[in-house]
């Protein structure tokens, strides 16, 4: 029966004992049916709700489990209830016994109260999914028009309902019996029982259907993992375990590739080429397979993405690209390969090379939304060639610096192998340039400690210090290094549950954009949680007028970024030192006036001098390497 149908009908019954406004009636007993009401509009989006509850995307939706009684519905259902929970996705299941033990207690199982049963769990799984949750249905279910309605509820409100027909043959569902109703049954105990005295509808033209016998209950639920999948309801988990595609080549074909790199003309390369040769060989920007060439740069430079083949967006919102001046250009055009050479030793061929205007302008603009060259990396890109050349890199063998360094430069493929030995099942990961301090570390146990509360066992940190080039102030990498290890070493960050490794990316400082590239990064790594710090990417103007970048922007951009739904953004919570505790916490504005906000710039001024920062502000022994850094910095200023 169609929800227009019953509204009619009990129209119907009011018109037949003429009841009065009150629902009165001599003769009849009644309830009175609501008929003055207006639906409540709610304020708060659905993409809200979503990002609510931590997550990129809206995954409202019902899965509707219908099926004989014993068939697993219920035991698929619960399964993938707590596979969603740990991947940290709201999700509820609904079962046939626990509603009639509380909302529907009050119903048989004759069949306008079977029709009314499944009517009222549809609108309460409705209000489930319309909230964000993906609630999970576990009923017999046995009529077809009630299904039906159940699903119109949905897709009257715009809410993916999925039927799932737990396809379990009757005589099975009788040697299961774990509850002993079919023997009962069988015995006359129990009358209309679906299956013995009471027709079971098939679903005709259900989502899937899902045949029980000879597989395991992991094996089912996989089934609708798959689905759920398909259709964006959750990312695709497995897909973290695949590995990406590297540019290096191998065996024979390297070989042969030397032999022809010697015969090619080249191109020679500056360390910062070089650390772009990494970056592309490792699959640090996959699906890139090499310098872009003109298209990709467009849609990297005007769209933040790239296009791929099936029509899906890749996240891509900094140009990978190959400067060349125009003496270089004019000598190499046409070529149909150029091997690429550093310090006089080839590193990789570039095949099919593509030669285009570089519109350093335009370029900047778009990128950094200023063309000013006091800032470092314009400057640099300001003082390269006029054209750039894209196309396919064959890259020999890994990009080694030789600076003791090189056993922390993990590819993406070594660290998702990483994780795996690690047993991890959720990767949150956090870029940084700077030394760490207690805050740091703060943001980073909170979210440990949220993933846990969320059902996952085993978070893994993935703390990635930025490894390529920088400007000149800022600390360098190995004292980076060092303080880090030394945060670990005093447990201030769990050493068994973090990877340290350093991310071979140059810094570019570009604010809101770059954000986008280096959470790319980390989702090519593994990384399924990303931690974003105020500013990030930012630096001041160049003209002195304050922040080049609204600090908040990074993280504004990130949650709305195309192309990176694999991965959840977590937003930075700010800390300071708390003197009332004398230990770094989250900022409460209630009292504000315990806190204290420790600058970079007082920081480095207590470090030069030899002084001690607040006790609790940053580990000891992290401390001492930073302030022995700065110390020999002013100790060569005042030599000189």
């Amino acid at each position: 029966m169609s929800l227009e149908e019953r509204n009619r009908k009990v129209a119907e019954t009011f018109e037949k004992f003429k009841i009065d406004e009150w629902g009165k009636d001599n003769d009849v007993k009644c309830v009175q049916v609501a008929t003055n009401v207006v639906e409540q509009k709610h304020q708060v989006s659905r993409a809200k709700r979503g990002k609510a509850l931590g997550s990129r995307a809206f995954r409202g939706s019902t899965v509707w489990f219908t099926g004989l009684s014993g068939a697993g519905k219920t035991s698929i259902a619960f399964a993938l209830e707590a596979y969603l929970v740990s991947k940290g996705i709201p999700a509820y299941g609904l079962d046939g016994d626990n509603i009639r033990t509380g909302l529907n207690k009050n119903l048989g199982f004759s069949k306008e109260d079977r029709e009314e049963n499944i009517r009222r769990v549809a609108e309460v799984a409705k209000l489930f999914a319309d909230s964000g949750v993906v609630c999970l249905c576990s009923f017999v279910s046995p009529f077809a028009e009630d299904r039906e309605l159940a699903r119109r509820i949905h897709t009257d409100s715009h809410l993916p309902f999925f039927e799932v027909f737990i396809d379990t043959p009757l005589d099975v569902c009788e040697q299961r019996d774990t509850k002993g109703l079919y023997k009962k049954a069988r015995e006359g105990q129990i009358k209309g029982f679906t299956g013995i005295t009471q027709e079971y509808e098939r679903p005709d033209a259900p989502e899937l259907v899902i045949q029980t016998v000879g597989r395991t209950i992991e094996e089912s639920t996989m089934e609708v993992i798959s689905l759920l999948e398909s259709q964006g309801i959750i990312p695709r988990h497995e897909a973290r375990n695949q590995e990406v595609e590297e540019l290096f080549i191998y065996g024979n074909r390297l070989t042969s590739a030397i032999e022809e790199a010697a015969t090619l003309p080249q191109i020679q390369l500056t360390d910062l080429d070089l650390q772009w040769v990494q970056v592309l060989s490792e699959g640090w920007a996959y699906p890139l397979k090499g310098f872009m060439r003109e298209t990709e740069y467009l849609q990297a430079l005007h769209s933040n993405c790239l296009t791929l083949p099936d029509g899906s967006l890749v996240n891509q919102s900094v140009p990978v690209v190959l400067p060349v001046t125009s003496s270089v250009k004019e000598q190499l055009s046409g070529a149909g390969a150029l091997a690429l050479v550093h310090g006089g030793r080839c590193v990789a061929i570039l095949r099919s090379p593509e030669f285009y205007p570089h519109r350093k302008q335009e370029r900047c603009c778009r990128q950094y939304g200023i063309y000013h060259t006091g800032h470092p990396y314009i400057k640099m890109i300001e003082e390269s060639g006029d054209w750039l050349v894209g196309g396919n890199l064959e890259v020999f063998e890994r990009i080694l610096w030789h600076d003791g360094l090189d056993s922390y430069r993990l590819t993406p493929n070594e660290l998702r192998r990483k994780f795996r030995q690690l047993g991890a099942d959720a990767v949150f990961a956090f870029q940084l340039r700077n030394p760490i301090h207690n805050g740091h570390a703060l943001l980073m146990q909170d979210t440990h400690r949220q993933l846990i509360e969320r059902g996952f066992k085993k978070p893994v940190l993935l703390l990635h210090p930025l490894g390529g080039w920088t400007k000149d102030d800022d600390v360098p990498l190995e004292v980076r290094i060092l303080q880090h290890k030394a945060v670990l070493a005093e447990r201030v960050l769990d050493p068994d549950s973090t990877v340290l490794a350093i991310f071979p990316s140059p810094m570019m400082y570009a604010g809101p954009t770059e954000v986008q590239w280096h959470a790319k990064c980390r989702m090519n790594a593994g990384a399924n949680h990303y931690i974003v710090g105020r500013d990030p990417a930012g630096l001041p103007h160049p003209a002195g007028d304050g922040d080049l970048y609204d600090p908040r922007h990074g993280a504004m951009v990130l949650k709305m970024a195309p192309g990176l739904n694999d991965l959840e953004i977590i937003p930075f919570r700010v800390a300071a030192y708390d003197t009332s505790v004398g230990k770094m916490a989250f900022f409460d504005p209630t009292r504000k006036e315990d806190f204290d906000f420790i600058s970079g710039t007082r920081m480095r001024g207590l470090a030069k001098a030899g002084k001690e920062p607040p006790n609790g502000f940053m580990a000891s022994s992290a401390w001492k390497v930073l302030s022995e850094y700065y110390q020999s910095i002013k100790s060569k200023m005042d030599t000189n």
